[in-house]
């Protein structure tokens, strides 16, 4: 039987912070298939996102198939939006939320990474990481600043972790984002810059397999995800809309699940993908394949 064996390999989860969206499916498929587990998360998401686990409030979205529950070998603050600490402005460095949890920088989670793990301590690392603060604003009406915090949030961190995290994998790894349809068809609605980050993040995929490809050995790939109604996707305000759209329009006219998601990607950091990097997979139920809506 050919199965998915991520056995004695670790993988980092950049982007969970509860139990309902893709971060959190993705992690626990990882581990499904063996792999050891590490996570970063938001500071501001961080004591909630403890609290839960430790009282319990995520056992059964935690449950495994062999009985167990899932756990995160480490978890790490992270702002994905900040290369070093010292990029950080100084107000919010010294707020409540950030001042008692360390250097949450990219480059920060490098470095505990390494000081927990060694100097080659992995062998995955998936960004499912997304933010665009005029997201419900029409793109004509976004400004500046939104617009390139949505770039530099959703697509410029991925460059970034690439960058630093590189060094840091093993023979055979695999980097891995989350994409959306967005970024190559319009979807009125999905504003604030973020289809023009998506954009930016399946393009930076197909340069970033070629130069880390040929500089570390790892691939790099994305997954164009349907749309999920997680509370992350709220922010959106028409999620529901959209997923009710793609499944009645779609040619599997059920709804996607996180789960479907957090498989496919398994098998995409999997050795079983071995030959496929700079590529955008889609998990949408088909709907990408679509040239017009039915009636």
């Amino acid at each position: 039987m050919l199965n998915i064996d991520l056995t004695g390999r670790r993988a980092l989860v950049a982007g969970v912070a509860d139990d309902g969206g893709f971060g959190f499916a993705i992690a626990k498929a990882l581990a499904e298939a063996g792999a050891s587990v590490v996570v970063g998360t938001w500071p501001p998401a961080l004591n909630i996102f403890l609290n839960l686990l430790e009282r319990g409030k995520m056992d059964e979205s935690r449950q495994m198939r062999d009985g167990s529950l899932l756990t995160f070998e480490k978890i790490y603050p992270l702002d994905a939006v900040f290369d070093t600490m010292e990029s950080m402005p100084e107000e919010l460095r010294t707020s409540k939320r950030y001042r008692d949890v360390g250097d949450c920088s990219i480059d920060g989670l490098a470095a505990r990474i390494v000081a927990d793990f060694g100097e080659k301590p992995l062998d995955i690392v998936v960004h499912a990481l997304a933010n665009g603060p005029e997201v419900k604003k029409p793109l004509m009406e976004t400004s500046r600043n939104g617009y390139l915090a949505a770039i530099s949030a959703s697509a410029y961190s991925m460059v970034s972790m690439v960058q630093r995290f590189g060094p840091l994998m093993r023979d055979g790894g695999a980097f891995a984002s989350l994409t959306y349809m967005a970024s190559e068809r319009a979807v009125p609605g999905y504003g604030g810059g973020m289809s023009s980050a998506k954009a930016a993040l399946e393009s930076d995929t197909r340069l970033l397999a070629f130069e880390a490809g040929r500089k570390y050995g790892v691939r790099v790939n994305t997954i164009s995800a349907g749309p999920y109604a997680s509370r992350a996707a709220s922010a959106i305000g028409i999620i529901e809309k959209m997923v009710a759209y793609v499944s009645a329009n779609s040619p599997l006219t059920a709804e996607l699940t996180a789960a479907e998601v957090g498989t496919a990607m398994a098998f995409l950091c999997s050795p079983l993908a071995s030959g496929i990097t700079g590529t955008t997979l889609y998990v949408d139920k088909g709907y990408h394949s679509m040239g017009m809506g039915v009636e």
